[in-house]
């Protein structure tokens, strides 16, 4: 929200107050509290009638400073997000006189500066980072006739918000603030945290995160999982301020300085990703969303895709799978699937895994919904009636995830589905929440609005980790909040069926990425519309070079067969290209789980030293050592760069040397695809399957690179094997306990 008219004046209808000076600093055992009066005391006098800011630093975890800012604190502590790493005791005071007081936590360290002007300032390994310096926090009280922005859709404006601004230094970009399907950059824009069901060609977004990092080496979290407003270097292009509703705010500055360490130590706040099951990685097929099928329809599909050579780990049944006006009441429709349990048993039997589509709404033809009513269940009006729409299922109310009764309630449906062999959920929706509502727990529906999805795909992950065991529980989720990480796998949500389309959900996982999402995936081919052949086959290959994979539409299959013979070539040769590279996209799995580091890295990411990986964002690296290009042409036209080094073109063996852009073409049966210098890739014996021995009958390829030693790790069923590789002069040598294993050189 912007509440500034240009460099000197407020905007009509609002009143500023803003932190003036550091009047009184007290320090206590690890933490700093700030009194800043909103302006500067020069005489007793101005005490009176002077309202003041108070501020607590602390830290909650090394390298991790919190700032905590109120004005009135009668209100108490308000819902934020679980910190599920945080912990007291991390800082240390130092009072320094005339340079005033700094909390020291690892090697981030912030300074409060006595009197004024206001400065709060924060260096990493004692290189300055950001500063909040004059007219950086304001109270801002607004009229009823404020000629500020209007807020999303659905929220009223509040007549009081708290809005800090931290420095953007020359140079310095943003990244991150959820997945976004706009310019990786932030700097520029305004960005609204906001759950919204928009589509991917919008300013809205699934999936928002009150989380950014810079370039500078330190990322902010905002904890309130509401609505927060960001301008990023817009309103005041040197800053990016973040405001909220109400009297209290509280951020986190996180010091890296790579990329990776500060999502390390993000996602060790916030919680890191679950660890996922190797079947998890194959291709997923789905019935697509309004097509009509039946146990015959899946199953010719299903048929089809053997008759073909295309390997296939899971299969999903979207919305259909119930009875029309009936979503979600957990019933398989009789008309269509009279067998259910038979049903999945015969899918089982040819080796797959089962994913059924579910929502958190229950429509008023639901027999469940009378239940969940009576019970109470239901979101319900702050006047007493349960809460209901005629939009998207007729006079559907929504699960209270706040009351545990519900959700055991909400559970009970889930285990039933799974006793009868499904075995994973797509959680989609939890975007549509109302504000006009009262929750069990007492939360404030401002607050909840972005939770709500959080809570909703927890409920559903637990029961999973319950049943199938940790590091079997799978997700196939569209919205998301900070801490939605911990529960994966999210997709991308619906996109169009064009190169664009594609372009802009691409955009969309790099920012997921750089806001802590370490396995995300998209529709192939596109959900809106049917796309036309060269579409299908360009968005094959990108699909097949993620973290997961799934053929999706809404009025169309995506079958390969239904485009052209070439599709289905296409779909054969990158399955089973993923298929072998499982015992390396599975570690990256791995050391997402143990780190934070995303399997799918934005370049300036893996490379924060590179300028010419800053703004990139049509190109990504797979993993630690595979840059992938996906070709967003019709004519097969791609212009991908390759950082310093020399690189080895995956499919051909071809070396071209890096620090230069490529301008190449390529046809449906490539695209660029490169491997690091110095890189070791573990190639797996099988292609017809993702849930094998990686051990059994591995290839270790070795790239040419520097003398030196390195290690690499696979995991087996047995446990992680360790690969020490030596090089010299020339020569390689590669030693393990591990056996059964062979390497060549590339």
């Amino acid at each position: 929200m912007k509440f500034t008219d240009g460099l000197w004046q407020l905007r009509p209808g609002v009143t500023a107050l803003y932190a003036a000076e550091a009047y009184d600093v007290v320090t206590g055992e690890g933490e700093i509290g700030v009194t800043a009066p909103t302006a500067v005391i020069r005489r007793r006098g101005d005490t009176l009638n002077r309202p003041v800011l108070s501020l607590k630093l602390s830290s909650p975890l090394e390298n991790v400073i919190r700032v905590r800012v109120d004005h009135h604190v009668g209100g108490g502590e308000e819902r934020g997000f679980e910190l599920v790493g945080a912990e007291d005791g991390h800082g240390a005071v130092k009072a320094d006189g005339a340079n005033g007081t700094t909390l020291t936590s690892g090697s981030l360290s912030a300074t409060v500066a006595p009197g004024a002007p206001w400065n709060l300032s924060f260096h990493g390994d004692g290189r300055p980072l950001t500063s909040s310096g004059h007219k950086s926090i304001g109270y801002f009280r607004l009229a009823a006739d404020a000629q500020v922005d209007q807020g999303p859709a659905g929220t009223e404006r509040s007549p009081v918000h708290l809005a800090q601004q931290l420095a953007l230094g020359v140079g310095e970009v943003v990244y991150g603030l959820g997945e976004r399907f706009g310019p990786l950059v932030k700097n520029g824009q305004t960005v609204e945290i906001w759950n919204a069901d928009g589509g991917t060609s919008s300013e809205q977004a699934y999936k928002n995160v009150p989380f950014y990092l810079t370039n500078r080496g330190y990322g902010v979290f905002v904890n309130h999982p509401g609505h927060v407003s960001f301008e990023v270097g817009s309103e005041a292009v040197q800053r990016v301020q973040f405001s909220v509703a109400g009297e209290s705010l509280e951020y986190f500055v996180i010091y890296g300085p790579s990329p990776k360490q500060i999502l390390e130590r993000y996602t060790a706040l916030t919680g890191r990703p679950a660890r996922l099951p190797a079947w998890s990685y194959g291709l997923w097929l789905s019935t697509s969303f309004t097509t009509d099928y039946d146990e015959r329809t899946v199953t010719a599909f299903i048929d089809g895709m053997a008759e073909r050579d295309l390997p296939l780990s899971v299969f999903h049944f979207d919305c259909f799978w119930m009875r029309e006006f009936n979503w979600c009441d957990f019933q398989w429709d009789p008309r269509v699937f009279p067998d259910p349990e038979g049903m999945l048993a015969r899918l089982h039997a040819r080796d797959l895994r089962v994913c059924v589509w579910i929502n958190p709404y229950i429509g008023q033809r639901s027999p469940l919904f009378a239940e969940a009513a009576e019970r109470g269940f239901l979101l319900r009006r702050p006047d007493g009636p349960v809460w209901q729409w005629d939009l998207w299922q007729a006079g559907m109310g929504l699960v209270d995830f706040t009351n545990p009764d519900a959700t055991r309630w909400f559970q009970s449906k889930l285990r039933a589905l799974l006793d009868q062999g499904v075995d994973a959920f797509k959680t989609d929706f939890g975007e549509r929440v109302p504000l006009d509502v009262a929750y069990f727990d007492g939360s404030a529906p401002e607050r909840m609005h972005n939770l709500y999805t959080h809570l909703y795909n927890a409920a559903v992950f637990e029961v999973l980790e319950e049943r199938r065991g940790r590091g079997e529980a799978v997700l196939f989720a569209r919205s998301a909040t900070a801490g939605g990480q911990r529960l994966p796998v999210h997709w991308g949500g619906d996109c169009g069926s064009s190169y664009e389309s594609m372009a802009e959900v691409l955009r969309g996982g790099l920012s997921a990425a750089f806001s802590g999402f370490s396995f995300w995936s998209h529709d192939i081919g596109g959900f809106e519309g049917t796309p036309d052949p060269g579409v299908f086959k360009r968005w094959v290959a990108f699909g097949l070079m993620s973290s997961h994979s799934r053929l999706h539409g809404s009025s169309s299959y995506r079958v390969p067969w239904a485009f052209d013979e070439e599709a289905v070539e296409v779909t054969r040769l990158f399955t089973k290209l993923k298929l072998r590279l499982m015992p390396y996209l599975f570690q990256a799995g791995v050391e997402a789980h143990r780190t934070g580091t995303p399997v799918m890295r934005p370049m300036a990411m893996e490379f924060p030293g590179d300028r010419n990986a800053t703004y990139l964002d049509t190109q990504y690296m797979l993993g630690p050592d595979l840059l992938v290009a996906p070709v967003l042409t019709p004519d097969g036209t791609v212009e991908v760069y390759l950082p310093e080094g020399t690189w080895t073109n995956y499919l051909t063996g071809e070396r071209v040397a890096g620090g230069r852009w490529r301008t190449e073409r390529h046809g449906y049966t490539s695209m660029p695809i490169y491997v690091r210098e110095g890189a070791v890739l573990p190639i797996g014996a099988r292609d017809d399957r993702p849930d094998y021995d990686h051990l059994d009958g591995l290839t270790l390829r070795v790239y040419p690179g520097a003398d030196g030693e390195t290690a690499l790790t696979v995991t087996g069923p047995g446990g992680p094997a360790v690969f020490t590789v030596r090089r010299s002069g020339g020569e390689v040598s590669i030693s393990s306990s591990a056996s059964g294993w062979t390497y060549e050189l590339a």
